[in-house]
């Protein structure tokens, strides 16, 4: 394995991550990479760590329960990056079809089991892991999957910003907190990138971007927001500032209307 990323504890996890899953999967292990922050170049302290694992065919019982026993030995580990991993495994023929919302088996942030999910089964991993996914262990992405068509990667995110405005509309309080009203502010600035531009920016980049390209009136909160993001485990029991939260209801509404 090359040095994935420039944090030594962190190439050290994800080698006993690959020698782990290697033992377990043997011949049935095509490749095992890094997508998100890490792959997109916007990582740093704070960050996921995103993979995404693609085996032969669907996985066994057995196989499951194998590796519910490697994340939970890895969890524990000690080093801060351990409860950070975050990822699915995915046979190679679905990661081919395309995202179809069926469940695959994923380990979310901060999780030591694994569950069933279609959080990685979107078109925004896939257009990751082609651009840019690190391999780990594998042949090269572009050789497991062909370029996710631009179209598909607006719908997925149109409907994922009517979902969250829904979800916020329903629940306003969300935004109460001061770590989920950075996270949505800086979430709707990436997927606003997205429709824009037709591809997946890092966190920063996109941040950037909406700095650029946005009217001036939203840069103090997209600033503030950003400022806010490190150190969930703290932002979290935090109030958000009144003021931010009314301004980020009305952000996330002017991103999902936005006319592109």
């Amino acid at each position: 394995m090359t040095v994935p990323t420039p944090y030594p504890d962190l190439n050290v996890l994800l080698e006993e991550f690959v020698s782990q899953v290697r033992a377990t999967l043997g011949e049935e292990l095509i490749g095992l990479y890094l997508v998100g922050s890490f792959a997109l170049g916007g990582f740093d302290e704070d960050s996921d760590v995103d993979f995404l694992c693609v085996t032969r065919d669907g996985l066994m019982l057995a196989q499951q329960t194998s590796l519910q026993t490697i994340h939970a030995y890895l969890y524990d580990l000690e080093t801060s990056w351990a409860q950070h991993l975050e990822g699915s495994y995915i046979s190679a023929a679905r990661l081919r079809q395309g995202a179809d919302g069926s469940e695959l088996f994923y380990l979310d942030n901060t999780a030591r089991e694994l569950v069933w999910s279609d959080h990685c089964n979107k078109a925004v991993i896939r257009w990751t892991l082609y651009h840019h996914g690190i391999a780990l262990y594998g042949p090269v992405t572009n050789t497991l999957l062909e370029s996710v068509d631009s179209e598909a990667l607006r719908q997925e995110t149109r409907r994922t910003l009517r979902s969250w405005l829904e979800e916020i509309l329903a629940q306003p309080q969300l935004v109460d907190s001061r770590w989920y009203q950075a996270y949505a502010v800086v979430t709707h600035c990436r997927m606003l990138y997205t429709l824009v531009e037709d591809a997946v920016a890092s966190k920063p980049a996109a941040v950037m971007w909406a700095l650029e390209h946005l009217d001036s009136s939203w840069a103090g909160l997209i600033e503030r927001s950003w400022r806010d993001r490190p150190n969930p485990s703290l932002t979290s029991k935090l109030p958000a500032d009144p003021e931010d939260s009314r301004q980020t209801l009305e952000f996330v509404e002017y991103v999902t209307t936005f006319n592109v």
